[in-house]
């Protein structure tokens, strides 16, 4: 006989499928309707700062080098071979120390020349005057003879105008001696300024002569000089700081062989962000930190022309240099630009430029929240950045760069 068994009830299932349902829903919007979890800010990896109200130094720093006032650079005068390096580099040299002697049989052979035109030039002077005053003599003489010539024939033109008047000579042969004293005077007239032409040239044909002998003068103490800078001095007292040369190196005309500076009187060269240079002027006050030593300085010259996105800041050095300068040392400095009285200011935070407008993330008084708040910043300095907007004194706020937490309106520091 077959057992009836009972049969289950279907609106139970529908019950258990409902309730399923209706929980999933209800999670689903209570879900939707809670806020965003917080983000949580390890606290150890944000940097903060307290907003301070007081003096703001404004200051730009850049690296650079200390560099000689001074620098003497030694070129050759002429080509040459390398015969010996005399000094190193670091010594301390006088004006009149040999660095390196150079050889050229060409300019030996140049000198030579020079001098052997030189003496046939002076010879030629000798000569030339020789020559003149002689012609000037043998002038002389022709004029004294035509002069004795002509004072006969006056002579003997008044004996004949005498003897006409008495009968004893023809008219005809008194015009003739009358005639021959014409020509004799005529003669004299012309053989004297022939004289005087002659002297006057003497001077002037002597003198382009000499001048002649004086350029080879010239030259030849050029020459002279030549071979007496292939032994190159240094030129100046200082310390030799570059001598790249290597015996037997051929040098050229004009190539610099070696660097003389004063150590004593040295500069910093500071290399500012063309963007931080722009407040940058002569005056300025600066500060150069020699990574042992500070030294005070002014800001002498402001290149006008920014080189790799910098500006090149002159720095006359004040007092006495400390002893660990030198020529080509890094530096790091620091010029006061300007300082604003009675402002509030904090720290550089991560982002931000000077009179932008950035999101900071201000801290709540129990240190635990950090609220976004948006900021207007000021002037800004090397390490702090004037306030003008959002925040009070007292206040302290992240620096540190937020921009993960870029959607969020507020962080929790654990």
């Amino acid at each position: 006989m077959d057992i009836v068994r009972p049969k289950k009830k279907k609106n139970k299932v529908a019950i258990y499928g409902g309730a399923v349902v209706g929980t999933g829903a209800f999670l689903w919007i209570l879900s939707t309707a809670l806020a965003p979890a917080i983000p949580r800010v390890d606290r150890a990896t944000v940097f903060t700062d307290v907003v301070r109200r007081g003096t703001l130094v404004i200051q730009v720093r850049g690296n650079g080098t200390l560099v000689p006032e001074q620098a003497r650079f030694i070129p050759s005068v002429t080509a040459g071979r390398v015969e010996r390096r005399l000094v190193l580099p670091g010594t301390r040299v006088t004006a009149s120390t040999i660095l390196v002697e150079l050889s050229n049989p060409d300019v030996q052979l140049e000198l030579l020349e020079a001098e052997r035109q030189l003496s046939a030039a002076r010879a030629q002077v000798v000569s030339l005057g020789s020559s003149l005053e002689q012609s000037r003599l043998n002038q002389e003489g022709v004029v004294a003879t035509i002069n004795a010539q002509h004072l006969q024939a006056q002579r003997d033109a008044m004996a004949a105008e005498s003897l006409v008047t008495r009968g004893l000579m023809s008219s005809s042969e008194a015009a003739t001696a009358r005639e021959r004293a014409a020509e004799l005077a005529t003669r004299f007239r012309l053989e004297e300024r022939r004289l005087v032409v002659l002297s006057e040239s003497i001077q002037p044909q002597t003198a382009v002569q000499a001048e002649q002998v004086e350029r080879l003068e010239r030259i030849v103490q050029f020459q002279r000089q030549r071979l007496a800078s292939m032994r190159v001095p240094a030129g100046a007292d200082g310390v030799l700081t570059e001598l790249n040369l290597e015996e037997g190196q051929w040098v050229q005309p004009g190539q610099t062989l070696a660097r003389v500076v004063d150590p004593s009187r040295l500069k910093a060269v500071l290399r500012i962000p063309e963007v931080q240079a722009r407040d940058v002027a002569i005056g300025q006050r600066a500060v150069i930190d020699l990574r042992t030593d500070s030294i005070l300085g002014t800001v002498v010259r402001v290149d006008p022309a920014p080189q790799g996105g910098t500006i090149a800041v002159d720095i006359a050095l004040e007092g006495e240099l400390p002893s660990g300068a030198r020529p080509d040392l890094s530096v790091d400095g620091t010029i006061q630009i300007d300082r604003l009285e009675n402002v509030l200011y904090t720290g550089r935070p991560a982002t931000g430029q000077s009179g932008a407008g950035v999101a900071l993330f201000r801290l709540a008084p129990d240190g635990n929240i950090a609220d976004r708040v948006s900021v207007r910043l000021g002037r800004g300095s090397v390490n702090a950045i004037e306030i003008r907007e959002g925040l009070r004194e007292g206040d302290v706020v992240i620096l540190s760069d937020m921009s993960q937490f870029a959607d969020a309106e507020r962080v929790r520091l654990r």
